[in-house]
């Protein structure tokens, strides 16, 4: 994906807002809408790997392979024990340091994420997520109570026909 200039923490603008035709008002406008965002998009690359376009090139290989062996290795973590969506998050952050896709998807789950946890913290939701939780449990605790009321203290595959 291109974002229409090779200068760090510009981002692509589709037209001249101010109406003046100058591209250095398109720029500008750029360099803004750049500061609001957290980085540029585009290449962490180091300068003089991306100023050869087949070590770039290469560069870009590698970056994927090792962020693709990271995401598979969170993959296989999702049903094994271990941490798998933050191992799949973070080989996304290795892939963001070279593409402009990964930089998008990460900057949305960011964003979800946060709008997600200010949601939680809002008063009325706490409450209504307590009151859920106290509401299972005391249907668990019930249906406890009644197994052993019925069974007594004995395993499930114990039971004799009764």
């Amino acid at each position: 994906m291109n974002t229409g200039s090779d200068e760090p923490g510009e981002v692509a603008v589709a037209a001249d807002k101010a109406g003046t035709g100058r591209p250095e008002a398109v720029r500008e406008a750029g360099q803004e809408a750049g500061q609001n965002a957290e980085r540029g998009l585009g290449s962490r690359a180091p300068e003089f790997v991306k100023a050869r376009r087949l070590l770039h090139l290469s560069w870009q290989v590698g970056v994927f392979v090792v962020g693709l062996a990271v995401v598979g290795a969170g993959i296989v973590m999702l049903p094994l024990p271990g941490p798998g969506w933050v191992v799949i998050f973070g080989g996304m952050a290795i892939w963001a340091t070279e593409f402009v896709w990964a930089q998008l998807v990460l900057r949305w789950t960011k964003r979800k994420v946060t709008e997600a946890a200010q949601r939680a913290l809002d008063p009325k939701v706490r409450r209504r997520n307590i009151t859920l939780t106290v509401i299972g449990l005391v249907i668990i605790a019930v249906l406890a109570g009644v197994y052993l009321w019925k069974f007594g203290l004995v395993m499930p595959w114990k039971i004799k026909d009764q």
